[in-house]
């Protein structure tokens, strides 16, 4: 009879779960500090394998990084969607609209702050990609990103007739707004304090969402074709 593996990287290859391995020790090298900590050869050290070993999964670099961004898309998706898991409704359609839309944004900013690293790596931006890449057989979390959360919360302000621009146009202006205040906050503004930084996200996340639909005065609604 076989004797049972010995070696980390037999027992890796015998449950399986090498590649999720070197994944998550990508991860663990994207928290650390960002996409430009993650290198295959450190991946294999932190695994307990060789070299080889991790290439035989990923053959190139940029393809670990894309696996790395694609878990830390789905855990800014989980902290979007605990956010949301707060808000309470109240039987208003419009008013929970707004609620849970500012909801969605809060848990954006918050899981950039909480999680610098990953979020620099969740979105890299020095190649072109697909908003919302997936793997070839992609599970359900994969599929409901982050990019859809959003544009669920907006569809439901569309439904109440609150939205004050098309889906789309909205999405891209909703994002930008979170996606650019967390930014301000990691970076020129991040010596605010707890307490300023708390009053940051309420306001701007308020701005955004104001912006976005028509509960300003005088705001009409966008003429559908």
């Amino acid at each position: 009879m076989d004797s049972a593996p010995t070696t980390p990287e037999q027992r890796a290859y015998h449950h399986g779960n090498l590649r999720e391995a070197l994944v998550q020790a990508g991860v663990e090298l994207a928290r650390e500090g960002g996409p430009s900590t993650i290198v295959l050869r450190e991946t294999a050290r932190r695994v307990g394998v060789s070299p080889n070993a991790a290439y035989r999964h990923f053959s190139a670099l940029p393809d670990l990084i894309d696996e790395v961004a694609l878990e830390a898309r789905r855990r800014l998706a989980e902290a979007m969607d605990a956010e949301l898991s707060r808000c309470e409704p109240t039987g208003d359609a419009g008013a929970d609209a707004v609620s849970r839309l500012a909801a969605v944004g809060r848990g954006y900013i918050r899981y950039a702050l909480a999680e610098p690293g990953l979020f620099a790596t969740a979105f890299p931006g020095c190649r072109p990609r697909a908003a919302e890449p997936t793997d070839p057989a992609p599970t359900v979390a994969a599929r409901r990103g982050p990019f859809a959360i959003l544009q669920e919360a907006l569809t439901a302000i569309d439904a109440a007739h609150l939205l004050a621009d098309p889906v789309e146009t909205a999405t891209l202006n909703a994002w930008a707004g979170v996606h650019g205040l967390s930014l301000l906050l990691l970076g020129p503004r991040a010596e605010l304090s707890e307490e300023e930084r708390e009053a940051a996200i309420t306001h701007g996340v308020a701005f955004v969402v104001r912006g976005l639909t028509l509960t300003a005065v005088g705001r009409t609604p966008v003429r559908r074709r």
